[in-house]
């Protein structure tokens, strides 16, 4: 008797005598196991193609790429906002770039940001993990760097208990003081005018702009921002090289070394600012409201000290080039603080110094507040946001693991705080097409910035007590020239978290 052994694919067959010969059926199987595998690496090879195909061929446009190194060398490590919007001009509100090998999207109108990172936020919900700025500068100690986590959704849930919409109005007294420590200082020691927010995050008294806490500050801010742009270290291209040991490697040696050297100081700042509390000294502050939910959420102290002091520096560094930014507006345009100090006369006088309490009655006020963070964000391109799935929008493909970057600069040429005002000037409007902020600055989606209410109230309180306070003026050169400083002259600088 005969029987066949047919491969699915006929390419084996084998007449086996029942009376047998082992070996020639073992060969019969070896044969259809090898085809079975090489019609698999087949389909493999051709889904890999066709995939590797629908990307190329469905990608956002976006500007020509060299091999291997795609767009790196057109996209500068500060002021990435001016290609960006020459591209948008160029590409559309949509465009792609490719950095060594990372492909990012860049959305540049508020409908493809609101589609994608709010409105698609469940997969758009992650971030890019940067090896050097998360796992060595911060050493895994600082949750809004992290990706959909756990860690990460501990901390929103214990920053929103502190920062959340009624959560920050109890820091409304100690940012009045600051406000008029700021005024105070503009008048006596200008220098270091700006640097006030040390009292609303540690409970500080005012520091001057050389002490070595606002150094540590500002140098921790710096590196943030630095390691957090795309590709600027190796290392989150080639994620292997995290391995290197550190005496091969001097960024990794140099970044441990700043970790352990930050982290003792921050916990030395955190046990501080305990002691206050536990001597009953301490005021309002972020640091004193953020001790009493660690336990709660499950942070350690280290964790923790990282936490606040991250706080701290994206804070000093948003607030301060926020009011930079804002006295540039001034300069340039003086119908507007001519404007706003009307309103202030009206609403508060001259007997007293402006309060949270005038805030309903000083729309203008907080259309300036607006409007100076829409005009120059002081982060203009923030940390990506990442799809966690392949995804489809307006005909384009989006790969999952494609890091998604709003920027977002409607109206860049012009200041105009009215255009957040109905037509009487008294109700605030958002216009047509945007979110209700009626700017990027704070993000989008379920990243957005947890401090975002907190920063407003300060610079509410701090840009009504200033203009209340001064005529800002530009300066004249030695032959009595005035002298305006040009709008390019901004602060591009800051981490949204």
């Amino acid at each position: 008797m005969l029987q066949s052994i047919i491969s699915r694919t006929h390419t084996a067959v084998v007449m086996w005598d029942i009376s047998g010969n082992i070996k020639n059926l073992a060969s019969a199987v070896l044969e259809i196991l090898l085809s079975h595998s090489g019609v698999v690496l087949l389909i493999g090879a051709v889904t890999v193609t066709v995939y590797k195909s629908v990307r190329k061929q469905h990608a956002p446009p976006g500007p020509p790429r060299l091999p291997f190194l795609g767009n790196i060398l057109q996209v500068p490590r500060q002021f990435q906002s001016i290609p960006f919007l020459d591209w948008s001009t160029k590409y559309g509100p949509i465009f792609s770039l490719n950095l060594l090998g990372q492909n990012i999207i860049v959305l540049n109108n508020f409908k493809t940001a609101n589609d994608l990172l709010e409105r698609r936020s469940n997969i758009y919900n992650s971030r890019p993990h940067l090896i050097m700025l998360q796992d060595i500068l911060c050493g895994g100690s600082f949750p809004p760097l992290e990706g959909d986590a756990d860690i990460w959704r501990r901390w929103r849930r214990a920053s929103h208990e502190t920062f959340g919409t009624k959560g920050v109005e109890k820091y409304q007294a100690v940012q009045s003081k600051a406000a008029a420590l700021a005024a105070l200082r503009i008048a006596t020691h200008p220098s270091g005018w700006e640097h006030t927010i040390e009292v609303t995050v540690y409970g500080w008294p005012p520091l001057e702009e050389d002490s070595p806490a606002i150094e540590l500050v500002f140098k921790l801010a710096e590196r943030v921002s630095n390691a957090a742009v795309p590709g600027a270290f190796l290392v989150d291209i080639f994620p292997l090289m995290k391995f290197l040991p550190a005496w091969m490697a001097r960024w990794k040696r140099e970044g441990e070394e700043f970790h352990n050297q930050m982290s003792a100081v921050l916990e030395k700042y955190l046990s501080d600012a305990n002691e206050q509390m536990v001597s009953g000294d301490a005021q309002t502050c972020y640091v004193s409201e953020f001790i009493q939910t660690e336990d709660r959420h499950g942070f350690s102290r280290k964790t923790s000290a990282w936490i606040s002091a991250v706080m701290l520096a994206a804070g000093a560094e948003t607030t301060s080039s926020t009011m930079t930014n804002f006295l540039l507006a001034m300069l340039n345009y003086p119908g507007v603080m001519r404007k706003a100090q009307a309103e202030l006369d009206e609403v508060v006088g001259r007997g007293r110094v402006p309060t949270f309490a005038d805030m309903d009655n000083l729309p203008y006020i907080r259309a300036i507040v607006r409007e100076t963070l829409r005009w120059r964000p002081v982060s203009p391109i923030g940390l990506p946001h990442v799809a966690t799935e392949d995804n489809w929008y307006e005909g384009y493909f989006i790969p999952k693991g494609t890091a998604v970057d709003p920027s977002i600069y409607p109206d860049f040429d012009v200041y105009r705080p009215e255009r957040f005002l109905d037509e009487s000037g008294k109700v605030e409007i958002s216009p047509s097409d945007v979110r209700q902020s009626g700017h990027a600055t704070f993000g989008f989606g379920r990243r957005i910035c947890v401090g975002m209410h907190f920063a407003d109230q300060a610079l509410f309180i701090a840009i009504a007590t200033i203009l209340w306070a001064f005529d800002i003026n530009p300066p004249v050169d030695e032959n009595g020239d005035v002298v305006i400083p040009p709008t390019d002259q901004l602060v591009d600088a800051g981490t949204v978290v």
